[in-house]
């Protein structure tokens, strides 16, 4: 199940303008590539893993998430700073350049 709190809700609304059909959408439209977040200020127990993925409007978000048995537990998402983002994702989850193609 794919949980989302009141404060992080109300971060997806008011800071970066995401619904949660959306955090869902990308979860069923994703390439299933979940990287684990290394960086310093990220590192939790159990570890947060992050992904890129598109609405079904073709809107990219990164989603990042903590898994808490079979649930998981959304702590952002959020429209990718720039392309570099994208191509770094692209590179670790091993997808191709074209990768999400646009319809």
């Amino acid at each position: 199940m794919i949980e989302i709190s009141k404060d992080v809700f109300e971060k997806l609304r008011d800071k970066h303008d995401v619904a949660p059909i959306e955090v869902t959408q990308c979860f069923a439209n994703g390439a299933g590539v979940y990287l684990i977040d290394t960086g310093e200020d990220h590192r939790t127990d159990p570890p947060t893993h992050g992904f890129i993925s598109v609405t079904n409007r073709n809107r990219i978000l990164k989603v990042c998430f903590v898994r808490r048995g079979a649930d998981i537990q959304v702590k952002t998402a959020f429209e990718p700073g720039s392309d570099k983002h994208l191509s770094l994702y692209r590179e670790l989850a091993g997808l191709p350049a074209c990768w999400p193609q646009e319809e």
